[in-house]
């Protein structure tokens, strides 16, 4: 059977919520992001993108090239509470669901034609969304998840377009190289630097050049390319979890040995958010006391997988949970209520310097393993030398 795959894009969503509450900031320039000078820009509207203003540039950088721009502080909890909306009317109607990041989503409607015709039955599906919720949102229909992925780029700001079997490579030769998922600035550098600026041009070669080029790397931007991709529409609740505990060797409450502990957990964790591409919207503390009396304290936050606001509320969690001065036997932390998602730092919070610290430590930690680069509150004590003192 024929796939159809759509793909679902609310158009520069952290402002249309803004402006849903605000109808001062329609047609304006808007930033979404940190106020300060060091802060990060989140999301902007069409209007700032004019100006070349794009999402994770330092705030103070895009100020200087759009003056006139309207600066929003940015709310989590209520763009998360949208997106919830949003997710909930297609899941009422849609076989399978992959929910991609806070504002996308994959619909695999496969076998709907026979019933429906999928080309208007996701018409009246995003016709549905924005009578709802208000958000404008564009989609592409394909029969892959790479080709309708493009389509809803070409289709914005708030279109729709159907790329019909068998059209694949004809609706992909003439865009950019740029346009092709996983084309970062290295590869497109690269494939420039090699004459390819259009997706016609590298159509033309050979998968194993590519291959001797980029490695495998190469072959599947060559296949996505040609409109090949057979990669599955994946529910979002694939994983529900992901867990950390610690029991100590001997029962403590050295303070300063619990919130090293908790740091490096988080740490952990919130890598492993990040190189999944997930976010977590629910941390849960756990504490184990000597007695083996057992308590939990779970809090629920915006979708993130931030180390920093994460860190906070675990900190947060244990202050309150840690009631009495009874030695702990284990701590240990949970994430649940995860969901696919891009967010690599909290933009609302972070400074441009933090955002570029934090992405560079993750490349190493992918390229080398995670063993080789902690925070330091997170490494190992040095042994302890005669006199008592650290070793240097």
């Amino acid at each position: 059977m024929e796939r159809n795959i759509v793909h679902c894009d609310l158009d520069t969503f952290f402002v249309s919520v803004e402006r849903l509450l605000n109808v001062g900031l329609v047609d304006k320039p808007v930033l979404i992001g940190g106020t300060s000078d060091r802060g990060v820009v989140a999301s902007c509207s069409y209007e700032a993108r004019k100006y070349g203003v794009h999402s994770a540039m330092p705030m103070r950088l895009a100020l200087r090239m759009c003056p006139e721009a309207i600066i929003v502080r940015g709310d989590h909890d209520l763009y998360s509470h949208y997106s919830s909306m949003v997710t909930e009317i297609i899941e009422e109607v849609t076989p399978v669901v992959e929910k991609a990041s806070i504002d996308e989503h994959y619909l695999d409607v496969t076998g709907m034609d026979r019933f429906f015709g999928c080309w208007q039955w996701t018409q009246e599906l995003r016709q549905r969304i924005i009578k709802e919720t208000g958000l404008p949102i564009s989609f592409g229909l394909s029969v892959n998840k790479t080709v309708s992925k493009i389509a809803t780029g070409q289709a914005k700001p708030s279109g729709e377009l159907f790329v019909n079997s068998g059209t694949e490579k004809g609706f992909l030769a003439p865009l950019s190289i740029r346009k092709i998922p996983m084309v970062g600035e290295k590869s497109y550098t690269l494939l420039r630097n090699m004459g390819i600026s259009k997706i016609g041009t590298l159509q033309q070669m050979e998968a194993f050049t590519m291959k001797h080029v980029m490695g495998e790397n190469g072959v599947t931007i060559w296949r996505k390319a040609n409109g090949l991709d057979d990669s599955l529409v994946l529910p979002f609740r694939e994983q529900k979890s992901m867990s950390k505990e610690t029991t100590f060797q001997q029962d403590t409450i050295d303070m300063d040995l619990l919130r090293r502990t908790l740091i490096g957990m988080v740490d952990t964790l919130a890598f492993e958010l990040r190189k999944d591409q997930k976010l977590t919207s629910s941390i849960t503390l756990k504490i184990r006391y000597s007695n083996f009396d057992t308590h939990t304290q779970q809090v629920k936050v915006a979708f993130t997988n931030s180390d920093k606001l994460i860190t906070e509320k675990v900190m947060a969690l244990f202050k309150k949970l840690y009631s009495r001065r009874m030695l702990i036997r284990l701590i240990g932390i949970k994430f649940s209520n995860l969901i696919y998602g891009a967010y690599q730092t909290d933009l609302f919070n972070d400074s441009s310097d933090e955002v570029n610290l934090l992405q560079a430590m993750d490349k190493i930690r992918l390229r080398y393993g995670s063993q080789y680069l902690m925070k330091g509150i997170c490494a190992p004590e040095p042994p302890l030398r005669k006199g008592g003192d650290h070793a240097p």
